[in-house]
Formats: structure tokens, sequence, C-alpha cells
């Protein structure tokens, strides 16, 4: 009898080469994605004088720094134009796949992925970002990588790695109207800590889980390294297959019901133990919302932040003075009474079709009281957007619409919040800085920012939907 295995047990023993004596393992990798803070690793290619290894399993894009404002060709910065010509010229040395500018299918990398049927279930795929964690979606183990580690990748198509431990975050029940994946998430960080998961692959089960679509779990797995995890998945299913059936990149005819075969087998077996678990109520969690700057910090809309007086545990209390002073809000304010200085909706985390959907039904008929700009993951998504008429009504509503890429979320590419300034957000980070030097960032959910957006303070989305399709 063969011992029962999780679903990571699984994807690991398909990749493993071999293991060395300290329990590192050399582990295949099928995708590669590189973007163009990957210049380092392809340096390292070139003072070698050798080849990528394997160029068909490697894809490129151009996302980090690429300008979401302003004309995408013609760079006005030049330390931005010369990162987005790196990668084109790197990428075409090697004979890499590259969704650039040119390109219609440009986009964040783990948009695009998924998008084009080259994230599958059972893959190993790694990325130089940390965010990787989010093709855990579909069923792949996948995770980030560092820039020495990217050009290993690149030079022999594998990776040394120590195994996580195996963590399950179960999360059941029923959520209420306008919950999302991101209230979801933010709730299990804010329940675990943001080391919570530190050193672990996390499964995510449940029937909250099942019930989430792809966008809804792309979301969940992306925000999973925010909790400490070095990958987050969800089994594959038919919500899964679906949702591949049909991709460019994805099995065909036959050979896809085949695959389907495979992919059906990609479960946790019965009465399989887990390092760690942790369960949550799905019909207890509301419209969430971050006050610190951590990711942890997060709590329902209608709740009041901490107050570091009534703190009995120093370090802590020292904690949430330093995050409160950063943040400019006072001890115990209620959360509703902060006012926003701008809106973003974009990124990896959230800047999928149903998320902008979201967003403007909650925006449509209604005006903005605070600048904003809309940025959608894919050049395909900002498209299809256009054509369903939502760029209408951001428009209308008096926010910017974007290009695509990774804009406002990373600050690197020319998209930044101002110092001082409160951007009520839906990028997977708050950290000090996060969006440029001395930006204050809230996470939420699209409905939320939308909500933040027409009241300019952050707002529960709920009243504002009464009526209104959800």
């Amino acid at each position: 009898m063969n011992q029962p295995e999780t679903l990571f047990d699984k994807l690991w023993a398909t990749h493993e080469i071999a293991r060395r004596e300290d329990g590192d393992a050399l582990l295949w990798v099928d995708r590669h994605y590189v973007h163009e803070g990957s210049f380092h690793a392809f340096s390292r290619l070139k003072e070698r004088g050798v080849p990528v290894a394997e160029p068909g399993l490697t894809f490129g894009v151009a996302d980090h720094y690429v300008p979401t404002r302003g004309p995408r060709r013609a760079i006005a910065n030049p330390e931005i134009a010369r990162m987005v010509r790196q990668v084109e010229e790197n990428t075409a040395a090697h004979n890499v796949t590259l969704f650039g500018l040119d390109d219609p299918r440009q986009g964040i990398v783990h948009v695009v992925g998924p998008e084009q049927g080259l994230t599958l279930p059972g893959l190993l795929i790694v990325c130089g970002d940390s965010h990787t964690s989010t093709h855990g979606a579909l069923g792949a183990y996948a995770f980030g990588i560092g820039a020495s580690e990217v050009a290993h990748v690149l030079m022999t198509q594998t990776i040394w790695q120590k195994k996580p431990k195996r963590m399950r975050v179960t999360v059941d029940g029923k959520v209420a109207p306008v919950i999302t994946a991101k209230d979801i998430v933010l709730a299990i960080i804010a329940h675990i800590g943001a080391d919570g998961a530190t050193g672990c692959a996390i499964e995510f089960t449940g029937s909250a889980i099942r019930d989430l679509s792809m966008d809804g779990r792309l979301t969940l797995c992306n925000m999973s390294i925010e909790a400490g995890a070095r990958c987050g998945m969800v089994a594959p299913d038919a919500t899964t297959f679906d949702y591949l059936r049909g991709r460019p990149y994805a099995p065909k005819g036959a050979d896809f019901d085949r695959a389907v075969e495979v992919w059906s087998k990609l479960t946790t077996d019965d009465g399989v133990p887990f390092d760690k678990e942790a369960t949550l109520d799905a019909g207890a969690i509301a419209p969430t919302v971050t006050w610190g700057t951590s990711p942890e910090d997060a709590l329902p809309i209608d709740a009041h932040v901490p107050d570091p007086a009534r703190e009995p545990d120093e370090d802590r209390a020292r904690y949430l003075r330093g995050a409160l002073e950063y943040m400019g809000i006072a001890p115990g304010q209620k959360l509703t009474d902060v006012a926003v200085d701008r809106v973003f909706i974009g990124s990896c985390t959230n800047s999928r079709i149903e998320d902008l959907r979201a967003a403007a039904a909650v925006l449509a008929g209604r005006t903005s009281k605070v600048p904003g700009l809309v940025s959608a993951g894919s050049s395909l998504i900002k498209q299809q957007a256009e054509q369903e008429g939502l760029d209408r009504i951001f428009r209308d509503a008096g926010l910017e619409w974007g290009e695509s890429g990774c804009s406002m979320c990373v600050g690197i590419n020319g998209d930044l919040v101002a110092s001082g300034e409160r951007c009520a957000s839906t990028t997977n980070r708050n950290f000090r800085g996060r969006q440029g030097p001395g930006a204050r960032t809230h996470l939420m959910s699209p409905a939320m920012v939308a909500a933040a957006a027409v009241t300019g303070r952050l707002a529960d989305v709920r009243p504002l939907m009464a009526g209104r399709k959800v």
C-alpha cells in the first residue's frame, strides 16, 4: 500500500531528480517566467558564454517597469526605457518567447501565464518574483526565486530546494454577498499572522475555497506569500478544467481530455496529516481592509484600529505606535473615519476581468471623490473590459484608465503614490514605501476600493451595493 500523500507531496515527487545528504533536492522546472528584472541572470549567461538550456520552457514578459500611463514606446525615463529594452534584447538573443510591448498578449506575468494556458496543473513553475505563488491556484507548485537561482534555472532548467512543511488552511461555509477572495485571504493572514505559514506550502481547502472562481483562487494564492508561505495551491477541479479549456497553450481535443484524467488525480489523499492546520468560518468574514504596515494588520471595515495604550505586550505596543504614526492614523480611530487621497485598482492580485467588473458595479453612475488609476492585468483583459464598457464606467466616475502592467503596485515604473498620500489599493503589500517613498497603503478588494473612491474614505461597500447586482 502506498502511503497517503498531500497534493504538494505528489507535485514534489514528480519533479525530484536527485537529493543531497543535507536533504536539498534538485527539481525539474516545467515553466520559467522572466521579466525586466531578470537582466542580472542573463548577464551571468553572457559572462559564461552559455545559452538558455530550455528556451521553449522559458517565457518573458514586460510588466514591472513598463509605464501604464503615457507613451509606451517613447518612454521618457531613460532608466525605465533601458530596462524594457534589455528584456527584449535578452529574450531575442536566446530565442525566448516574449510577451512584450508590441505583443497584444502583454500583461503582468502572473496574469499572462494562466490566461495563455502556460500555467497548468501539476507543473513546477518559477519566476524571479515572490508572487509566483499565484499560479498554484491551478494546482501547480509555483514559487518565487532569487537572481542567482534565475541564472541557475536558465542554464540548467533545474533548481535546488529544501522541501517545505505542509500546511492546510480550510475555509468552510458560505461567504456573504460582496465578500471576495481578497477579503478571505486578508482574514486568513490576520488570523495566522504574516509569519504564520513560514517555511510551509499551503493547500487551501474547504467549501468556500471550492466555490471561488479561478480569478478568486488566483487572488488567494497570490497572497499566500504574505503569510510567509513558500507557495499556495488549490487542488484542480472542474472549475480549473473549464478555465483552461481552449486556452492557447493548453492541450487540445483528446489531449485535453487525457490531461484532465491525470490532473483529476492531483488531490490530497484521505487521512494524510499536515504539519500545520488553520480553519476559518467563511460566514464570519466581513469586508476587510488593512490599517498598518503589514498585510496581517487587517480588520473588518466596521472595526477600530488598535490602541497601543491597551496593549500589554510592550514589543507589540511599540510596533502599533510605529505603524499608526507612519500611517497617520490616531489610536483607536474608526476605520470608516479614515480619509483617502487616491485609489488604485490593478496588480497581479486583483486586475482580472472579475475584479474590474466588481469595481465597476459599485462605480456605475457615481463619481469618485478622489483621483485614481485602473490598470488591467493584461492587454487582453483591457480589451475585454472595453468591449464590456467597463472603461467608460471608470472614466465617467473620474478615474484614469491605464495600460496593463504592474503599475502602482511596485513603485518602480513611474506610477507612484506621493509621500504622505493615502491610497486605497487592490495590491498585495502595504509595506512602508511600497507604492512610493512615504506612501500610505490600505489593502482591500476592488469593490472596497470603489467604495473608498465614491465616499472619499475607507467605506463599507455593502450599503453601496444595496439593490445592485453583486
